[in-house]
């Protein structure tokens, strides 16, 4: 194990560093922007503004790391991201954040793809598995870990804001000093739309549907929550264990659509994922831990969705499509990610708090509804390959699915 580690250490610690600030940044801005009173509606906007930079990034940032090296762009991504970072903590206006937001939605995206590809490219065919395993703890570890940092400062100083450039620097020091030889250029990214929807529809409108729910919630969660009176360490905690929650689930609900047709795993969990949104809005819970545990349990079924439906599109396309076809939903979720946070802050501008459920449930029935009526349209692949969990979609990039075993078929 320990010779599979040895030459991505370094790599993995810059990651890891990454991820903790982008966990740190992504919860610390709603949070302070809560207490400065901006509107639902202004925080949802960075949401949007973070996903449309990070699809922005996916698509034209290989161009730049071609142009100057892998070494220098992840060196001038990070440290965009410092710069940034210090930049919200400099000017508390929405406007300021909007923008700032958009840079460090693309310079997540490009750091990240340097960072994969470098793994990807010191990967092999007979530990890639463990690589890429070893890789999504990393990854879920950091953000969770990035956003338990909150309970340890004051949201209302500059204090996280410096924290969190200080992430950023750290992450570039690793990939700086590294003695390895960079790997081969990016890969240019397509979206084709009409390929995609052809393939599997379900999968195609279902990505953007569950990009929609997830990009409420996850721009827009922290703000629920302190609307809903949790403390600072209370909503870091409440936005943890929903990520933990989705990644524990994703074995157990990919394990059934293994046995079963997919579309049918889709429409249940979409299903249930909505009536948990449903019943959180209705009943409007105000005791901290019932506020997270109903939230956890939302988050087990709301984040394994995404990987069910990637699932799904590749059981209708063949090995060497597995980075072109999950490469292009992860753009479509992208897409999702951006009206989300609209659509969720638009609601809790005119509701309550717990109105961004509102905004979850009523894309997971739309999933719901779609995948069942596509049952009667298209029949379920007899023979398919067995589920594999995917890192968390909010920080993946198409470089990064090159690192999954099932896309070590695809040709360069």
């Amino acid at each position: 194990m320990f010779a599979a580690i040895g030459p991505i250490f370094a790599l993995l610690r810059g990651t890891a560093f990454l991820l903790a600030a982008a966990g740190l940044h992504g919860l610390l801005l709603p949070l302070r922007g809560q207490a400065e009173g901006f509107p639902a509606t202004s925080l949802g906007l960075l949401g949007t503004a973070w996903a449309g930079g990070f699809v922005a990034g996916c698509l034209f940032a290989p161009r730049l790391v071609r142009s100057v090296g892998h070494v220098r762009a992840f060196g001038a991504f990070a440290a965009i991201g410092a710069i940034v970072a210090l930049l919200t903590g400099l000017f508390i206006d929405p406007m300021s954040w909007f923008v700032l937001r958009i840079v460090t939605g693309f310079t997540m995206a490009g750091s990240f793809m340097v960072t994969e590809s470098w793994l990807n490219e010191r990967a092999t065919n007979d530990n890639r598995g463990r690589v890429f395993g070893l890789y999504m703890m990393v990854t879920y570890a950091s953000i969770m870990g990035g956003q338990m940092l909150l309970a340890a400062g004051d949201i209302a100083d500059q204090s996280l804001f410096m924290v969190t450039g200080i992430l950023f620097c750290l992450a570039l020091i690793p990939t700086a000093v590294s003695t390895a030889e960079s790997p081969r250029p990016l890969h240019d990214v397509t979206l084709d739309l009409k390929g995609l929807y052809a393939n599997s529809p379900v999968a195609a409108v279902g990505v953007v549907l569950i990009g929609i729910a997830n990009g409420a919630w996850g721009t827009l969660g922290a703000v629920y929550g302190a609307r809903a009176g949790l403390s600072t360490g209370a909503i870091a905690l409440m936005m943890s264990l929903v990520v933990a929650a989705g990644a524990m689930a994703q074995m157990p609900a990919g394990r059934l659509s293994d046995r079963m047709d997919r579309r049918y795993v889709l429409a249940g969990v979409g299903f249930f994922g909505a009536l948990t949104g449903i019943v959180l809005f209705g009943f409007a819970p105000r005791d901290p831990a019932t506020v997270i545990a109903a939230t956890a349990t939302y988050g087990a079924l709301a984040y394994t969705l995404y990987s069910i439906a990637v699932a799904h599109a590749n059981d209708h396309a063949g090995k060497e499509e597995f980075v072109k076809v999950s490469g292009g939903l992860l753009l479509l979720y992208g897409t999702g990610t951006m009206i989300g946070p609209l659509l969720a802050g638009a609601f809790m501008e005119v509701l309550r708090p717990e109105s961004i459920f509102l905004a979850t449930a009523l894309p997971h029935l739309g999933l719901a509804g779609f995948a069942l009526y596509r049952t009667r349209r298209r029949a379920a692949v007899p023979a398919r390959e067995r589920y594999s969990n995917m890192p968390a979609e909010r920080t993946a990039t198409p470089e990064g699915l090159r690192l999954d075993p099932r896309g070590a078929a695809a040709p360069d």
